[in-house]
């Protein structure tokens, strides 16, 4: 038998796989052909980053997991998880071979765990329950200020030096009007007309004091659009915080009962506080297995506030419905980090690579951002979890 046949027959027998060209193995992996199916693990409970409604699952990391196979053409099986926490040791274990949701790479898990390239970034946030009568005393608070009182003194002391002004360019102590009215009411009434704009014509005859009627035009404006300005952030600032106190900082949440989920970077964050904390001071953590029962244990009083993903209560802000409480986010941005999905130590690193350059280029393209900008919308078509899938 000549070398040609025989090399053509050992391949095809199956009995010479060190004798493939270079380029076979890597056509292979390029179109797609795995020995297997891929076993994917998805969070339950975490809307909008992962939900399944009826056997169907929504929200950004199966959407993002979706378009990664599709682009890949990896076969795969869906399988739901309780807690990221599980999830993540059922990765490392080699029970599944994908972890798929918003994962925060912390540096805890940067050490147990292996994680796929970082497709955003999140941080926590922290969500509290206020009631219509909460934002009326913000309201009123906003308005009896000390910063209030401050502008309104500001700009009566300003029309006050132009009224001084005005009396002096344009003699007012000399005039008959003056002497028959009396210097009070004369001086009041120029005063009044100063501060509130109408008839200002009428009470200047020289070019100064037309010059002196413009600047005090010119503070009123300015004066409105300062208060404006100061009692639209004064009220919103009223109104991030907690009916019983306001929440500035993560000290606030001492002694406080906290809901977190099991498993989470949130649960996490609590045990570092309350172990720098004085133990009757610790924050006593509530936990939940989804983030939507975190209204109703805030509307039943079973919970001071919320610590989650940003984008999660973000979502439950603008999605959540607990009678006539309103949902309020009182600190956000706290301690961001790269979310990822999470591989198995025995995932074959070439798959590794597909994903994280089909990642790598959603990103590029946009992809992940409509995604993430399409969480707070009405659920669309998911994923199902029966059968295969490519």
């Amino acid at each position: 038998m000549s070398r040609p046949w025989a090399l053509m027959v050992l391949i095809a027998a199956g009995l010479g796989p060190g004798l493939v060209p270079p380029g076979t193995a890597a056509t292979a992996s390029a179109t797609g052909v795995t020995a297997s199916v891929l076993r994917v693990g998805v969070v339950e409970g975490s809307p909008p980053c992962s939900v399944r409604r009826d056997g169907v699952w929504q929200g950004l990391a199966p959407e993002l997991w979706n378009r990664v196979a599709s682009r890949e053409n990896l076969a795969f099986r869906l399988s739901g998880w309780p807690s990221t926490g599980e999830l993540l040791e059922a990765t490392r274990t080699g029970r599944i071979d994908v972890a798929v949701g918003c994962i925060n790479v912390s540096p805890e898990r940067l050490l147990r765990y292996r994680f796929s390239l970082p497709f955003q970034e999140d941080g926590l946030a922290v969500l509290v329950m206020r009631t219509p009568l909460d934002l009326g005393r913000a309201f009123l608070g906003a308005l009896i200020g000390p910063g209030l009182l401050q502008l309104l003194g500001g700009f009566l002391l300003a029309i006050a030096l132009l009224t001084a002004l005005t009396w002096r360019v344009e003699h007012y102590g000399e005039r008959a009007e003056t002497r028959r009215l009396g210097r009070l009411r004369s001086c009041g009434k120029l005063f009044q007309v100063l501060a509130t704009g109408p008839g200002g014509n009428t009470i200047v005859e020289t070019n100064r004091g037309n010059a002196i009627v413009i600047a005090a035009y010119l503070v009123r404006i300015v004066a409105a659009s300062l208060l404006v300005g100061f009692l639209t952030v004064r009220v919103v600032d009223e109104t991030q915080g907690r009916a019983r106190g306001r929440i500035s900082d993560l000290t606030d949440l001492e002694g406080l009962r906290v809901a977190v989920r099991r498993g989470s970077i949130s649960e996490t964050l609590i045990r570092e506080l309350n172990r720098e904390s004085q133990p009757d001071r610790a924050i006593r953590p509530v936990p939940i297995g989804a983030i939507d029962e975190a209204l109703p244990l805030l509307d039943q009083d079973r919970a001071d506030a919320v610590l989650g993903d940003e984008l999660q209560l973000s979502w439950l802000v603008r999605t959540g419905r607990s009678g006539g409480r309103l949902p309020l986010l009182s600190l956000r941005g706290i301690r961001p980090e790269s979310q990822a999905f999470a591989f198995a130590p025995t995932l074959p690193e070439d798959t590794a690579e597909r994903i994280d350059q089909a990642i790598s280029s959603l990103k590029r393209s946009g992809v992940v951002g409509d995604l993430r900008a399409a969480t707070v919308q009405p659920p669309g078509t998911g994923t199902t979890d029966e059968g295969e899938q490519r």
